[in-house]
């Protein structure tokens, strides 16, 4: 394929992930892992692209977005870093060099562009109080669905088209040494996202069942997916005592019973 069909294809999976949470309602296409590995495909590497998207998804577990504050975004990082590894040949350690700083002006791009895009809700709500219901519609889920397309489309397409041929340069004249300062950097980044991930494990219900995969792993050996299906039988029993015939003889005696917010 052509640089120019390829810069396309890689910009129409950009869009795609983006709507999942604007549009689709969150099928969590909108993950570092899912947009990376998409590239990989429409690319022929898959391998190559799931290798990057499970690199950049692990440093995303260390970002949050708490209120206000907009995180790097590390799926615009993924994918522009998954087709420069999947075109160039580059590692996926060599991939997150690009993936940082893309999701660093990815974040800063997404600060500028709501504030932007504020200005359709102003323009909405004088519809509204207008009457015109259809423009203030379009407002919201046409131009704001484009103008969100494009933000993402745009320097995708650009980064992909134009700067290829200057990454692998680039990429070409790191040295030894400081590919693996940057490579035990990109390790620490992932051991973050994993103590995070931990942290919000080890809590009262919760932490007997990560020391019992742990057991499980370590002491017999057990895989991941043995592991993981062992834990869905067990979610699946545990639901059926919690919610099943007590849960519903809790909900007789009372009518205002929600079982869903029954933590104890």
């Amino acid at each position: 394929m052509s640089m120019f069909v390829n810069a396309l294809l890689v910009g129409l999976v950009s869009v795609f992930c983006m709507l999942d949470s604007r549009l689709l309602g969150r099928l969590n296409f909108e993950q570092p892992l899912v947009g990376a590995t998409l590239v990989g495909i429409v690319l022929g590497d898959p391998m190559t692209g799931l290798a990057v998207g499970a690199a950049t998804e692990m440093v995303s577990m260390g970002l949050v977005q708490v209120g206000a504050a907009v995180p790097a975004d590390m799926v615009l990082g993924g994918i522009i870093a998954s087709a420069f590894a999947c075109l160039t040949g580059a590692s996926a350690e060599t991939a997150m060099t690009i993936a940082v700083p893309v999701a660093v002006l990815g974040q800063l791009l997404g600060i500028v562009f709501r504030s932007v895009i504020a200005v359709l809700t102003h323009i909405a709500d004088r519809e509204i109080e207008e009457g015109d219901f259809r423009t203030a519609y379009s407002m919201h889920i046409v131009v704001g669905t484009i103008l969100y397309s494009l933000m993402y489309f745009i320097p995708t397409f650009l980064a992909v088209y134009v700067g290829t041929d200057l990454v692998q340069s680039v990429v070409d004249l790191i040295p030894e040494w400081l590919s693996a300062g940057l490579n035990v950097s990109t390790k620490l980044l992932t051991a973050y996202g994993l103590a995070l991930l931990i942290s919000l494990s080890l809590k009262k219900g919760m932490a007997a069942f990560l020391f019992l995969g742990f057991l499980l792993a370590s002491y017999l050996g057990l895989s991941v997916i043995a592991v993981s299906a062992l834990g869905v039988v067990l979610a699946v029993v545990l639901m059926d005592l919690k919610f099943g015939k007590g849960g519903a003889a809790l909900a007789t005696a009372d009518p205002d019973y929600d079982p869903l917010e029954d933590d104890e």
